[in-house]
């Protein structure tokens, strides 16, 4: 979807998303991690690139296999997005830490003079027990360090 390149997108990045993961029937946690990806995703977007031709940015997300791809499309910018490593004094400079560590991989993509940040962050399976959804976690927990 394409939005304004304005800080108040990224509210309407995360409600769709939000939206569209409990639709589709994802567990609430991986929609939390999701949305926070994409929020971090395209508040980096905002904050360090240029947008798009149009004046506008792209934020896209599809779920498949137990897993949401989400991605933020900009027109690039001066340098190349990566995961910082800031002190603890420091004010930013964690976005893509944050993205690193909640999702199962994440990576740059460029075509020509498009940036594309994308990022899959798996999801939680249900299953039906007979007596209805039964949560069965893919990945329950994941040590910090």
């Amino acid at each position: 979807m394409l939005l304004p390149y304005a800080p108040s997108s990224v509210a309407v990045a995360r409600q769709r998303l939000c939206s569209d993961l409990q639709e589709w029937g994802v567990y609430e946690t991986a929609i939390d991690d999701a949305v926070l990806v994409v929020s971090e995703l395209l508040s980096n977007a905002l904050r360090h690139a240029h947008p798009l031709p149009s004046g506008q940015i792209r934020v896209a997300w599809r779920w498949t296999d137990g897993h949401v791809e989400v991605a933020v499309s900009d027109g690039g910018a001066a340098t190349e997005p990566r995961a910082g490593r800031p002190t603890l004094s420091s004010l930013g400079g964690r976005g893509l830490g944050i993205v690193e560590y909640l999702a199962a991989k994440w990576g740059v993509r460029h075509d020509g003079e498009i940036t594309t940040v994308w990022a899959v962050v798996t999801t939680i399976s249900t299953v039906s027990n007979g007596n209805g959804q039964v949560s069965i976690p893919e990945i329950a927990l994941r040590e910090c360090g």
